[in-house]
């Protein structure tokens, strides 16, 4: 019984903020209501970021994870990857997808732009 449930639990496993949607059993995403397609690979990449949001996910372990590369294995495809999956993700891919440059990549949730009161004071900062 608890089996059938965390089952289906993991079958409806889905991210959503503002801007993007993701289902983890298809590989289809949504920016803004507008359907991105993703390949298999681009999916299991953003699942895996998402996975982790927040943290830094290291090269090696996205290469191993995804591709089945080891450590010693030196190669671009990661950043081909990325490089496709924040297009698909625009406006936004920049901001989901950060680099973490000579480790890894981070997923950062959406978080909206902050406006600073015209009230800014600028002798108040610290020099």
């Amino acid at each position: 019984m608890l089996q059938a449930a965390a089952r289906s639990a993991q079958l409806e496993r889905k991210y959503k903020d503002q801007h993007l949607e993701f289902d983890f059993t298809s590989t289809t995403a949504f920016i803004d209501l507008r359907e991105v397609t993703l390949t298999r690979k681009e999916h299991e990449l953003l699942a895996l970021l998402l996975e982790n949001a927040g943290e830094i996910v290291p090269r090696d372990v996205l290469l191993e994870r995804v591709w089945g590369y080891g450590r010693d294995i030196r190669t671009r495809t990661l950043d081909v990857h990325v490089r496709r999956l924040r297009k698909k993700l625009l406006p936004y891919g920049e901001t989901y997808i950060e680099t973490i440059f000579g480790v890894g990549y981070r997923f950062q949730r959406y978080r909206e732009p902050r406006n600073f009161s015209s009230g800014f004071m600028p002798e108040l900062i610290a020099v």
